[in-house]
């Protein structure tokens, strides 16, 4: 049945190595576990809700990468686009988490639409590449940023606007939970270097294990009223009722104070955003599998578009922020993962993960903080990629501009909005007018007048 299902001889593989590929790659993208619902908790939503959320649309999301295009790749909720959500649309702009989760679904949907088409292809097509790797670049900072904030290391000062933790301080709370982040950084790192499987779970796990020892001897001691609990997770079955906290919640909205410009705009965000991670991981991953053509496309990326969309509707319904391919599916390609079967190995273990749902969110967030720094670093490191050279300033300096503003700015939307504008500006001014494709003005445009009626 799984030689019919997923065509193992034909792709020179067997289920063992299919089976040990997906393990791997659960391994690698299981802090998503921890990550997401401390991440969304911040937007108000319940964290036991959003885990389970979050292991629903995985399974969805990667079941259907399985079965609708044969492929290893895994999904869940997308590192960045959980940051845009939570920090860019909640916080930033103020709005409802449900108006946010509908965006997303909207989002889905258009993509669905998109994927049956060669229209998505076309948009990816038109946006540079020094862009597109930007785009990867300044949500890593973003992101990185973001877990200096969860980890108590960087903290808001009225004459430098930020600055780093005193450590002496209040010791006992925000200066050993600092000062844990920063060895969970370290021992992370140390693992990623040596490529032990699971690096970021166990250095997540690790950073967990020392700060209860810690709590343990009385060097943490919590301070609830400051935000400073128990370490010890508390052993019980998960509430599956919490479920309905986030269920269906997409369309229970009030657009009052939202307006219909703003919202579209927060779509189109997710939308640019989500296009771009999903797309460069897909091709990213295919070609370390090996399995673009000779003209360098993917058989099967319809499929996997598809797969993609539904995922992130699915999630929006269920109750999380938008669900995407993971880039951590390279892990289970690099042991030998090269069919459906892998990713439902891992799907299937994203529906188990379900059960221990109260030890995932019992993990503080200065435990997920190094999760969040080392995966800044993956996604940064797609800088040495952009030329910085003189013949190629008028790409290289709108590049810049996009990954500066994102963690200066707090925002990804603006980023993005910032590279898009000051390409198009550059280069038309510059004479370099066949660099930029129509489709970049129509962007252009929209985001200018984004600014304009904002």
């Amino acid at each position: 049945m799984l030689e019919k299902l997923f065509k193992l001889k034909e792709n020179n593989t067997n289920v063992k190595t299919e089976i040990a590929a997906g393990i791997t790659t659960f391994m690698t993208m299981a802090y998503i576990l921890a990550v997401n619902p401390s991440m969304l908790a911040e937007a108000g939503m319940d964290s036991t809700a959003v885990l389970i959320a979050t292991c629903l649309a995985s399974f969805i999301g990667t079941m259907c990468m399985a079965l609708m295009a044969n492929l290893p790749f895994a999904l869940s909720a997308g590192m960045g686009l959980n940051a845009f959500f939570t920090y860019t649309v909640v916080i930033g702009f103020g709005y409802s988490w449900q108006v946010a989760l509908f965006a997303v679904f909207i989002e889905g949907i258009i993509f669905i639409i998109l994927s049956l088409t060669k229209v998505r292809e076309a948009i990816f097509d038109s946006i540079p590449l020094s862009l597109k790797r930007a785009v990867s670049v300044g949500i890593g900072l973003f992101i990185a940023f973001i877990g200096l904030q969860n980890a108590g290391l960087s903290v808001l000062d009225e004459s430098t606007l930020v600055s780093m933790v005193s450590f002496t301080d209040e010791f006992k709370t925000a200066g050993i939970s600092a000062l844990l982040a920063i060895i969970g950084v370290i021992v992370t790192a140390i693992l990623y270097v040596k490529k032990v499987k699971g690096s970021i779970l166990i250095g997540i796990l690790g950073t967990w294990i020392l700060g209860m020892l810690c709590q343990l001897i009385g060097l943490y001691v919590p301070d609830v009223s400051n935000g400073y609990y128990s370490l010890y997770p508390t052993l019980h079955m998960t509430d599956f009722s919490k479920i309905g906290e986030t269920f269906g919640q997409c369309f229970n909205i009030d657009f009052s104070g939202v307006g219909i410009f703003n919202f579209i705009v927060i779509v189109f965000s997710f939308l640019f955003v989500d296009l771009f991670d999903t797309l460069g991981t897909l091709i990213g991953v295919s070609t370390k599998a090996g399995m673009l053509d000779q003209n360098g496309k993917l058989p099967k990326i319809k499929p996997a578009l598809l797969a993609d969309a539904i995922a992130t509707s699915s999630g929006a319904v269920l109750g999380t922020s938008t669900t995407t391919t993971f880039v951590e599916s390279s892990a289970g390609v690099s042991v030998g993962g090269k069919t459906g079967l892998t990713a439902l190995t891992t799907a299937i273990l994203f529906l188990i993960s379900i059960l221990f749902a109260p030890i995932f969110t019992a993990i503080p967030s200065f435990a997920t903080a190094p999760a969040l720094i080392i995966v800044g670093f993956l996604m940064f490191s797609t800088i040495t990629e952009i030329k910085f050279t003189d013949d190629n300033f008028t790409k290289a300096i709108p590049a810049y501009l996009c990954i500066i503003a994102m963690p200066l700015f707090y925002s990804i939307s603006e980023g993005i909005s910032i590279g898009v504008i000051s390409y198009v500006i550059i280069n038309l001014v510059c004479g370099k007018r066949k660099e930029i494709n129509p489709i970049m003005y129509v962007l252009a445009v929209l985001f200018i007048l984004k600014y304009i009626f904002l």
